[in-house]
């Protein structure tokens, strides 16, 4: 087995959260280089468009010179190939999250034996967070300060105040 050079965290991201940061900044401890892949997913209907999930992750992981963001289409496993990398890191929050985890890890390692999948536990303080909660608390005006980086509150303030509820 080779040495991970270029580790991917996989995602939509619709919204980063400081979960996904958590997991992100930590795989950036551990690999010399990580790929942030954000996933153009069409059977979704996304509060942020592509590019503004790609350029709301840059600023979240700006202080971090290792980590690149890229946005992808299809399957995980071609975008992984396609960047390089050889190893794909997953948060997880729960048990629930290991079984849907579990499914797609096999299944990438089936189409490509060569790369490996890496699980992370998310730490204990974000292990109730997602992005879904995070969209419905800022929908109705909760105060996400402390879930998400401020770039994103600020953005989500904005679009729930200028398109209204969704």
């Amino acid at each position: 087995m080779n040495p991970v050079t270029r580790a991917v965290c996989p995602g939509s991201f619709d919204p980063i959260t400081n979960g996904h940061l958590d997991i992100i900044e930590r795989t950036a401890g551990l690999f010399p280089e990580v790929i942030v892949g954000v996933l153009e997913n069409p059977g979704k209907k996304p509060v942020f468009t592509l590019g503004e999930r790609v350029e709301l992750i840059g600023k979240a992981v700006s202080h971090l010179p290792n980590v690149q963001v890229h946005c992808f289409r299809g399957l995980l496993v071609d975008f992984v190939s396609k960047v390089k990398g050889n190893l794909i890191v997953k948060g997880l929050r729960a048990i629930s999250d290991f079984e849907i985890e579990l499914q797609m890890s096999l299944s990438n390692k089936k189409m490509a034996p060569e790369i490996e999948t890496m699980f992370m536990m998310t730490k204990n303080e974000y292990s109730f967070l997602s992005s879904s909660m995070v969209k419905e608390i800022a929908q109705f005006g909760g105060d996400i300060r402390d879930l998400v980086p401020i770039e994103v509150a600020t953005a989500l303030k904005k679009k729930f105040s200028t398109n209204g509820e969704r």
